[in-house]
């Protein structure tokens, strides 16, 4: 028998977690009629104006090959559109339709409700620690990573 390691399985542990969160949104999600990585997609658009295709794969965590097929689909759906950028035609910007900003607004109720019935089992100081945690964590370990923002400020 090989020796045990010195850590738990971190990345396992974060993603068992995302599995057992998601099992509370699953359901509104798929009232709603869409899949988790729209919904990635949508609520990330909500909180800007526009994004840029590889903006949004690397903020969503979705391969881009994956995210170009899902793009064409949200747009077929009335729920994205793509402008060509001002800046750079080459480029184009991926925005929220009044179809989706309406879904969104059907949605978010619920998806409250859920974050509220999460708060209500794990305590609202326990939520807050997990967010700043989880986001001093990614911040910590992207600060010098090969290829990650900050490090090519320097």
């Amino acid at each position: 028998m090989s020796p045990s390691f010195h850590h738990r399985n971190l990345p396992h542990l974060l993603l068992y977690a995302r599995e057992t969160l998601m099992a509370h949104f699953r359901p509104v999600l798929h009232a709603a009629g869409v899949t988790e990585q729209q919904w990635r997609v949508l609520r990330t658009l909500s909180e800007v104006d526009s994004m840029e295709p590889n903006q949004i794969a690397r903020s969503c965590q979705i391969l881009s090959p994956s995210l170009t097929r899902m793009l064409a689909g949200m747009e077929e759906q009335g729920l994205i559109k793509r402008v060509r950028s001002n800046a750079d035609q080459r480029r184009q910007e991926i925005s929220l339709t009044p179809k989706s900003n309406k879904l969104i607004d059907r949605m978010r109720p619920q998806v409250d409700a859920k974050y509220q019935e999460i708060e209500g089992k794990i305590g609202k100081e326990l939520l807050d620690r997990l967010y700043r945690d989880v986001d001093a964590m990614v911040d910590l370990i992207k600060r010098d990573a090969p290829g990650s923002d900050e490090s090519e400020k320097t």
